[in-house]
């Protein structure tokens, strides 16, 4: 069989796994995009807070995401292996980790919300800001317990069911946020601690579905039995994830602090990057989501031996993100403008939107190689290696470049996009070959085993 042939072998069923997690990983950032569009009427100064708030936080979204996605993949890999009783050890465990993550991000982003006044953010902004930023520091608790429950559908072969909830909290913000911000009979406008309401009740009821769920269906009882979790296990897991976590912490802490930067051009550079932001993020689950399950189906295929299966379910997921990421490209190039116009609060802010679109479309197919690879390589446990290039990369590279074509070069909001992306371009080369060479070495040893 051809190295095209096990590809194309491999594409279907990981497209099957790959849309549901998508969609799935699409949940969290619909409730980022819902605020937008429900503050958007009510001017710059709630977007921008929105902005600001989202650029923090996602450093704590992305850090407990990839402390956490170690989880999904250990269950592959007993899941390959048939052995239920680890996949309930792993979910317990995980389940405990998550609360302890989740716990300390809210804290430390709480903690977070006194360094703002010292860094160079609009008055306007900041006087609204806190309610709504301890809000969402409290939603990273629902957020990660859920993560593990989704991990755990998504590794057997149930994507479709993390969907629901996510997509449960995303439906119920919604009205939430038309009652709260808005307010509605008895209930006062409370505008962005509305929103920030909204969405914490959200992720908190979905994580609540999730574990009814997971306790009382019948499907998973065997997935579900007695094991202690042990302060071995919970070292164990905290080893494994922390360089992921570390490594996304890297990529979105820069991305944050180019956020922070854009709010040195002031309120309406902030409000125009939460537009571009928003958009951008919903189709980074594109690749954020192939990358989850490329490395669901490595661990599922290194976990049950086959080995050579390894390096064509890479191949097959860079091949489709890039099919995914060329399309994402076109749409920004060619509805960027008339998304800008259409939810921003001011002409001024829609035209900085715009042209960022276009910085952000040249930024697609390098986005989705780097998610992608990056994936490939914890389906082989490989994350020390990655961890380093983050740092590495967008520490060294892209801050820096942002910094010189926004201030040096004098390209303002637009060059520090522009910047972020050489950082970007560097990471997915690095990312890309080391996946490659990996599974070169694992099948060359594979087919020595073999011959002896």
């Amino acid at each position: 069989m051809t190295s095209l042939t096990a590809a194309l072998r491999e594409l279907p069923p990981l497209l099957h796994l790959a849309i549901p997690l998508v969609i799935g990983l699409s949940a969290t950032t619909l409730l980022g995009v819902t605020d937008t569009l429900f503050l958007a009427p009510l001017g710059e100064a709630p977007l921008a807070a929105v902005a600001l708030t989202s650029s923090v936080a996602m450093i704590f979204y992305a850090s407990i995401y990839g402390a956490l996605s170690v989880v999904g993949v250990n269950v592959a890999h007993a899941f390959g292996a048939g052995d239920t009783r680890a996949i309930a050890r792993e979910v317990r465990t995980g389940l405990a980790f998550a609360l302890r993550l989740g716990g300390g991000g809210a804290i430390a982003m709480a903690l977070a919300l006194f360094l703002l006044p010292h860094i160079g953010q609009p008055v306007a902004v900041l006087e609204i800001l806190p309610a709504y930023w301890l809000c969402i520091a409290a939603l990273l608790i629902p957020f990660a317990l859920l993560i593990v429950l989704k991990s755990l559908f998504d590794a057997i072969g149930r994507p479709w069911m993390g969907v629901a909830f996510s997509f449960l909290g995303v439906a119920l913000n919604v009205p939430l946020n038309a009652v709260l911000i808005y307010g509605l009979g008895p209930v006062p406008a409370l505008g962005l601690l509305g929103a920030g309401i909204a969405s914490f009740i959200a992720e908190a009821c979905a994580f609540a579905a999730g574990f009814l769920y997971w306790r009382h269906a019948r499907g998973l009882r065997r997935m579900r039995v007695r094991a202690q979790v042990t302060p071995r296990d919970l070292a164990a897991l905290a080893r494994d994830g922390g360089p992921l976590g570390l490594m996304f912490a890297a990529e979105t802490g820069a991305s944050a602090l180019a956020g922070l930067m854009l709010g040195w051009f002031g309120a309406t550079a902030l409000a125009a990057n939460q537009i571009v932001s928003s958009v951008s993020g919903l189709l980074y689950m594109l690749p954020l989501g192939m990358a989850a399950a490329v490395a669901i189906r490595i661990g599922q295929a290194q976990g049950a031996g086959e080995v050579a299966r390894l390096r064509p379910i890479g191949v097959a997921a860079l091949v489709a993100v890039s099919a995914w990421t060329l399309s994402a490209t076109a749409l920004l190039l060619v509805a960027g403008g008339a998304i800008a116009e259409r939810i921003a609060p001011t002409a001024e802010a829609a035209a900085l939107a715009s042209t960022l679109f276009v910085i952000v479309a040249a930024m697609q197919v390098m986005d989705g190689l780097q998610s992608t690879s990056l994936g490939a390589l914890r389906g082989l446990r490989d994350t020390t290696f990655p961890a380093i290039v983050s740092i590495a990369v967008y520490w060294g590279v892209a801050l820096p470049a942002a910094y010189g074509a926004a201030l040096a070069l004098d390209l303002g909001p637009v060059g520090v996009w522009a910047g972020f992306g050489a950082g970007l371009a560097i990471a997915a080369a690095a990312l890309t070959v080391r996946f490659l060479a990996r599974t070169r070495a694992a099948a060359a040893s594979a087919g020595a085993a073999a011959g002896a």
